[in-house]
């Protein structure tokens, strides 16, 4: 498993060989430093941390300071683990990460949040269809109508569908397609679009 965290930098388009204009996410993909090797031995499991970002000292916390002495002297703003990474005895804290790692044409899984919608109703939340405009509703054109039943059961099912929180979720998007990688500015160019809002943080996975 070949992981990297990154930045999105925000979505334009590119014209493939044939002339075709595509839809893209431009990520700063890296470069991640190796902040701990974690081994089944000591940890129960394989793994690698990885260090993104600049953060300022007065903003970090004295045990994570200590934590990220043993690769080098610099703090990170984000710190994300790979699961089973295959490369792992040859990996060391300190070791740099780049966009190299992909290229053009693999296939990824990128995680990240999803923008938030705030508190939303079920038209926008749901897709729901709202109700009729004649008959004397003219007050219920966004409402959910009924959420419950009469006498029996009396109460409304767990997981109805109703207004609440919308997005702020983990969403991962798998089988995404690299188009390009910029090797020179750690930059990779990603078909389609990916979750979260522009400077918003990812994970790429292979």
């Amino acid at each position: 498993m070949l992981g990297i965290i990154g930045q999105k930098l925000g979505m334009t388009r590119l014209f493939d060989e044939v002339g075709n204009a595509v839809p893209v996410t431009v990520i700063q993909a890296g470069p991640c430093v190796v902040t701990q090797v974690k081994t089944q031995e000591n940890d129960s499991y394989n793994a690698i941390q990885l260090g993104f970002g600049n953060r300022k000292e007065k903003n970090t916390p004295g045990p994570i300071k200590g934590h990220l002495k043993k690769s080098g002297d610099k703090l990170y703003h984000i710190l994300k683990e790979v699961r089973d990474f295959e490369s792992k005895e040859s990996l060391k804290p300190g070791d740099e990460i780049k966009a190299d790692i992909f290229t053009a044409g693999d296939k990824v899984s990128i995680s990240g949040v999803s923008k938030g919608r705030g508190f939303a109703g079920v038209i926008k939340r749901h897709k729901f269809g709202g109700g009729p405009k004649t008959h004397g509703q003219s007050d219920r054109l966004r409402a959910p109508g009924s959420i419950g039943q009469s006498s029996y059961p009396s109460r409304v099912f767990k997981g109805t569908k109703m207004a609440g929180r919308m997005g702020a979720k983990n969403v991962t998007v798998r089988n995404m397609q690299i188009f390009k990688v910029d090797s020179e500015n750690n930059l990779l160019i990603v078909k389609g679009a990916v979750p979260g809002a522009p400077k918003g943080y990812v994970i790429i996975k292979k």
